[in-house]
């Protein structure tokens, strides 16, 4: 379950970062005025929780495979 665990969040941070690089470029070329509701910064903090838990879980396995 962990291994599963891992993989999904790491893989959903990983598509969260290249969204937020790839939406920060765009808005590059867009005119000063124009507002988005949703920000770049959402993804980005959004890869940052998801990587954080795919370390957790990672860990947990790790420390829960080395008990005697």
């Amino acid at each position: 379950m962990e291994k599963h665990v891992t993989q999904w969040t790491y893989w959903l941070g990983s598509a969260c970062l290249v969204v937020a690089v790839v939406w920060r470029v765009l808005d590059l070329f867009q005119p000063t005025g124009a507002l988005w509701s949703l920000q770049p910064l959402s993804f980005l903090k959004g890869a940052l929780v998801l990587f954080v838990a795919a370390i957790a879980t990672a860990n947990f396995a790790w420390m829960k495979s080395q008990r005697p």
